[in-house]
């Protein structure tokens, strides 16, 4: 399945105030039927996830001068992707690449299933290598969140 996410609305979802430039905030995606709904929040807004989210993430305002992020190309993502099935003190990092190459459609979201242990897993397939995936939603802690993205940053760069 592909699903279409919109762009940040560059709107507080709970008070209507527009986000400045530089300003960090954060989006959530809600399932509302066959689509995906996004919804930012500022900081003071932000009460948490809803228990219906799908997923949501921390982020900043680009401020005028603020540089686009060049990401590696897709083979060196996957490439990690696969050093990273071999390190268990990392799988939170191997979702939230996973979740990043299913955004860029390298990886296509199949299904999701509950694990034996309760944990759910995704299965992802990507065309480009014609491989099937099994991944767990292994969320980061939210001190673990910014570690992750500097993390991925300079090894995707």
């Amino acid at each position: 399945m592909d699903f279409e996410i919109q762009r940040c609305t560059r709107h507080c979802a709970a008070t209507g105030r527009q986000l400045a430039p530089g300003e960090e905030y954060y989006s959530v995606l809600v399932a509302n039927g066959a689509k995906l709904v996004r919804y930012d929040y500022s900081i003071a807004g932000w009460a948490g996830p809803p228990e219906n989210a799908i997923g949501w993430w921390k982020a900043q305002m680009p401020g005028p001068e603020t540089k686009r992020r060049r990401w590696a190309p897709n083979d060196v993502m996957l490439d990690l992707f696969d050093e990273l099935a071999e390190q268990p003190d990392k799988q939170d990092m191997r979702y939230v690449l996973a979740l990043l190459l299913t955004r860029r459609r390298v990886f296509r979201l199949e299904e999701t299933e509950p694990a034996p242990q309760g944990q759910e897993v995704l299965t992802l397939y990507c065309p480009r290598r014609d491989a099937t995936y099994q991944v767990p939603v292994a969320v980061p802690d939210v001190s673990r969140i910014d570690q992750i993205q500097e993390e991925l940053a300079k090894l995707l760069k």
